[in-house]
């Protein structure tokens, strides 16, 4: 046992087993040639990986374990059974469910069926239904150290070598890794009034390693809804996927893009015609000044800028695009609302819109604070000369089905020379709260496809 492992079991809390905190590779690696015990593997670190989920925002949805020798259980499978996790979250105790788990090379999850090869990490998969799996509640919760693993059973090889032993000793995690929004850098934008907006950016592989490219690429901005407006600079990435799917490393192999995601500031700014917030004439300037601003110092095709927005971020599409009918390519626009006055303004702008019909937030029809809801703003825009094709399917299908129904509508769409599209939900098909309908918008490669193709 190293020093600084005996200061760590110390420091530990004791529980009927120890607990200790894991401490960098190199204290507690083996001593090179000294003779290890089948199944002694030493633990390095233990990090928790968190998920932004489409319909349970941020979740804690997995443990990967750094041990100091790889891990094979030559075809083995490892039952759940063997270990536990436990969250200490806001003074409370609770056990989180494991689902999955599996040897990697790396420190994360494994979609498919018979994930996991012999390497250096123990990936445990946990639950992210579970009731303690968030992790945030207005602002991020406290995570270091708030995780605690036992192995509880031997892992053995199909043949009944010992691969890792049990023991009395339990591990916390010392780290937190958040795929995907780890990638967006942090910053502000003070416009010319002196009003700040903070925001996070992903910027595409491309563009960082070659900045100096002759290559000009295409900004999707994402605004928030009312739920996100904060301090923190996080929630408008971690409350929902609006903005890290288009920063998911698949969707940007598939379109690289620049994702620029304001939010809002407290106190929450409510000077808007309908008391919201995107509409608030401070942050409508500002958002448009930092749009502008950054369009000029990143390599951004003019083209192709896109709005992408739910509930109040859709809110603000509607009351943005007509002020400025002649700077985006395209929208999507999730359970919005806005004034049925400025339509014939932007019959010209290809949008996708969306809407749970039993949305008791956002009604379908009335919208909010007098202002109606996405089923009579494509009515008013259809009146105003625009063609709108319609489609109703249930917000709960399976991924593949949901797609197949958008891929429908796209193309009887283009062969009506269409180019506003609007979905609507079947009544008590939206997981959650009817309100959500944005959990499939965002996941759907059928509209982000579409979405791309737009320049104007």
């Amino acid at each position: 046992m190293t020093r600084r492992t005996a200061f760590a079991m110390a420091a530990g809390t004791v529980t009927g087993s120890l607990v200790i905190n894991t401490a960098p590779a190199s204290a507690d690696a083996p001593a090179p040639g000294r003779p290890v015990a089948p199944g002694a593997n030493p633990v390095l670190r233990t990090t928790l990986i968190t998920q932004v989920t489409p319909r349970n925002n941020w979740r804690v949805t997995a443990v990967a374990i750094r041990y100091a020798a790889p891990i094979d259980t030559h075809g083995g499978v490892i039952p759940p059974s063997a270990f536990q996790v436990t969250a200490d979250l806001g003074g409370q105790s609770a056990a989180r469910t494991v689902t999955r788990v599996y040897p990697s090379t790396v420190a994360r999850t494994d979609d498919l069926p018979d994930a996991g090869r012999p390497g250096g990490y123990l990936v445990i998969e946990l639950d992210p239904d579970d009731a303690n799996a968030r992790a945030s509640g207005t602002d991020p919760l406290p995570l270091h150290g708030a995780y605690t693993v036992r192995q509880v059973a031997d892992v053995r090889t199909p043949g009944g070598d010992l691969v890792l032993a049990a023991g009395p000793l339990a591990i916390r995690n010392d780290d937190v890794i958040n795929p995907v929004v780890a990638d967006f850098t942090a910053g502000s934008f003070t416009d010319s009034t002196g009003f700040e907006l903070a925001f996070r950016l992903y910027q595409p592989e491309g563009f960082v390693r070659s900045p100096g490219a002759a290559v000009r690429y295409p900004l999707v901005v994402t605004l928030h809804g009312g739920g996100e407006v904060a301090d923190n600079n996080v929630t408008q990435l971690t409350a929902n996927r609006v903005a890290v799917t288009f920063a998911k490393p698949e969707r940007q192999r598939r379109h690289p893009a620049f994702v620029l995601a304001p939010q809002i500031p407290l106190p929450r700014p409510m000077d808007g015609p309908d008391g919201t917030d995107w509409t608030d004439p401070k942050v409508r300037a500002a958002l448009v000044e930092l749009i502008d601003a950054f369009t000029t110092q990143r390599p951004v095709d003019a083209d192709r800028l896109y709005l992408v927005g739910l509930s109040s971020g859709a809110r603000g599409i509607f009351n943005l695009l007509p002020r400025r009918p002649h700077t985006f390519a395209a929208a999507l626009a999730t359970a919005g609302w806005g004034d049925p006055s400025t339509m014939d303004g932007i019959t010209h702008i290809p949008m996708w819109t969306d809407h749970s019909i039993d949305d008791p937030v956002v009604p379908y029809r009335e919208g909010r604070f007098g202002k109606p809801g996405t089923w009579t703003l494509m009515n008013t825009l259809e009146s105003a000369g625009a063609r709108v094709t319609r489609g109703e399917w249930a917000n709960d299908l399976p991924k593949a089905e949901f797609e197949a129904r958008s891929r429908a509508l796209l193309n009887r769409a283009r062969r009506a020379g269409s180019h506003v599209l609007f979905t609507s939900y079947t009544p008590g098909t939206t997981p959650v709260s009817p309100h959500f309908a944005w959990a499939q918008t965002y996941e759907n490669d059928v509209v982000i496809d579409w979405l791309f193709q737009q320049s104007r």
